[in-house]
């Protein structure tokens, strides 16, 4: 998490009102998170987080050398691919809240 909370931290710095999607907004709304390892690939790791309105996303990762798997890094970078997804999304919802204040 220390990637998504350094871009959290940075974008803050310049956030000139309260309207953005933070981490930890986007942390609150999970829910649920399960990882899972392929059997034909299995130093993957695929990371599925339930949000809290029922929506799904899902994450992965794997390295590029087998050999390089760690189980704990791998979950780390998968459900940090999850919740790199929800970005936008989240992005996308509070501009549709803004535009019906105006």
């Amino acid at each position: 998490m220390d990637s998504l909370k350094l871009g959290d931290a940075a974008a803050a710095a310049v956030s000139k009102t309260d309207n953005r999607v933070t981490l930890d907004s986007m942390i609150a709304k999970v829910e649920a998170t399960e990882y899972l390892w392929p059997d034909v690939m299995p130093h993957m790791t695929i990371c599925v987080i339930r949000l809290k309105n029922g929506f799904s996303l899902v994450g992965k990762s794997a390295p590029a050398d087998p050999e390089n798997f760690d189980l704990d890094l791998g979950q780390k970078f998968a459900f940090e691919d999850a919740v790199r997804q929800m970005w936008p999304l989240e992005g996308y919802a509070l501009r549709e809240r803004m535009a019906g204040e105006a």
